[in-house]
């Protein structure tokens, strides 16, 4: 698959989410924090939203799907981890955030990939289109995260148009709130099965990384992403 760089002339900074236009019921607006390579949940919002807000303006959290993803190993699940550097500042802002360079994480979860998705059907289609977030060196953690989140929306063949916060809201109005997807145990999105590479050993595991999904199901995963309920 050849990668085309996206284009980022879409995105674009509102003041504040009392700018988001007031969903109807024709029309979803959600708020969402931008993840590593986002859970399912996290895509099938998106899929199905009408316009997109990703949360900027919070303050990083440890143990949250910031800067973790999950994936369907030959062992089971497997948690795939990026270490990150921690300031001596109480309240960091994700935005903030740097990566830790001292450790080769990137080859360490191409490996995992390939064990875990070489033999689906979609793997060798999107590898090349990937190699760019598994060797490129970023500094911030949210920059990596949004480079995930638009290449796969390239992938699964989603247009990705989206506005960022440039202020903190503990409550969200006149949109969906999903900004606590990025917590998988409070995350209790339930979907659809689909053929997984392990299934047959494991049993179906739900709302894995966007990746699962990818490689197992190719360009039908965005209809899919559609037609669940989030």
């Amino acid at each position: 698959m050849d990668f085309v760089p996206i284009n980022y002339q879409k995105v674009r900074k509102i003041p504040d989410l009392h700018q988001i236009t007031e969903s109807t019921n024709n029309q979803m607006n959600v708020l969402l924090l931008p993840t590593y390579f986002p859970s399912i949940s996290n895509f099938a919002a998106m899929a199905k939203a009408d316009s997109i807000v990703f949360e900027v303006e919070d303050n990083f959290q440890k143990q949250t799907n910031r800067n973790r993803t999950y994936i369907y190993s030959p062992n089971g699940i497997l948690m795939l981890n990026i270490p990150v550097k921690h300031s001596k500042e109480r309240n960091q802002k994700t935005k903030e955030i740097k990566l830790e360079t001292a450790f080769d994480w990137q080859k360490q979860h191409f490996k995992s990939l390939e064990a875990a998705y070489r033999t689906s059907p979609f793997f060798e289609y999107f590898e090349d289109a990937l190699q760019p977030i598994l060797t490129k060196k970023h500094t911030f953690l949210m920059d990596l995260n949004f480079e995930t989140i638009a290449i796969v929306s390239k992938c699964l063949g989603m247009k990705l148009e989206f506005e960022k916060t440039t202020e903190y809201f503990h409550e969200a109005t006149n949109c969906v709130d999903f900004r606590n997807l990025t917590d998988g145990k409070k995350d209790t999105s339930a979907f659809d099965s689909y053929t997984q590479v392990f299934g047959d050993k494991h049993g179906f595991i739900n709302n894995l990384s966007i990746l699962d999904l990818l490689f197992n199901e190719g360009r039908f995963a965005l209809d899919y992403l559609k037609e669940q309920q989030i």
